[in-house]
């Protein structure tokens, strides 16, 4: 049986509304209200980007203070911080993949579509936007890997907290740290020595580093400078 839109109580198939649009009023409607949602979904995940952000540098603070109180209290915490930074940055690195497969959207709509309203230029063919974005729909997939997340999200927040984290760490147990002749006996955990905890730290920061320069901004809009997330 054939199925049709009852409207103002009529049933008969004259009254059954298109299911697409027909003509270019209904397709910029459409347009625009597609644009409206993929920002607002791009925007939740932005503010859960921010959130986690705020948590690491919530606790950072809270440890930094507890750490550089006292003279007694034991340089671990410190490396405890970057332990609760690190769990904080791969739940961030997780969620900015998803923000970014809604920026890609909107991005690609902007470019395509609006910035040719305000300011014609030559398109080779509309239907190519319109295709990569209809793929996309059809078949959603993550425009990042989880390196690369990590790598951006370092770059432009967490490095600078890990840095404060080591640069405390140092100085605690360089300047704070009980007195003995071995510098690196100083920087020891339980039965865990001090040269192992140094070279675990300075191999976790050269990772990073790594990390950083090996998925590098790429041209265009993830270039230096430019505006991006």
């Amino acid at each position: 049986m054939e199925e049709v839109q009852i409207i103002h109580g009529s049933s008969s198939p004259d009254a059954a509304l298109p299911l697409f649009p027909t003509h270019s009023v209904e397709f910029v409607n459409t347009v625009a209200h597609y644009y409206r949602g993929e920002v607002a979904r791009m925007i939740s995940w932005r503010d859960r980007i921010d959130r986690t952000t705020n948590w690491a540098i919530a606790s950072v603070a809270a440890m930094l203070s507890f750490s550089l109180s006292a003279p007694d209290v034991h340089h671990s915490v410190l490396l405890f911080a970057m332990i609760v930074v690190s769990l904080l940055l791969g739940i961030e690195a997780r969620r900015y993949r998803f923000f970014n497969v809604y920026r890609s959207r909107v991005r690609l709509l902007e470019r395509s579509y609006y910035a040719n309203v305000f300011a014609p230029a030559p398109v080779r063919d509309t239907r190519e936007w319109t295709s990569q974005l209809a793929a996309d729909l059809r078949a959603p997939r993550f425009t990042i890997t989880t390196v690369q997340a990590l790598a951006r999200r370092l770059r432009r927040t967490y490095f600078s907290i890990y840095l404060i984290l080591l640069l405390a760490w140092v100085t605690k147990g360089s300047v704070i740290g009980p007195e003995t002749a071995d510098l690196f006996s100083r920087y020891a955990v339980g039965w865990i020595p001090g040269l192992a905890i140094v070279i675990a730290v300075a191999a976790f920061f050269a990772a990073m580093i790594f990390v950083m320069i090996a998925h590098r901004e790429l041209p265009g809009e993830l270039a230096f400078g430019d505006v991006h997330m």
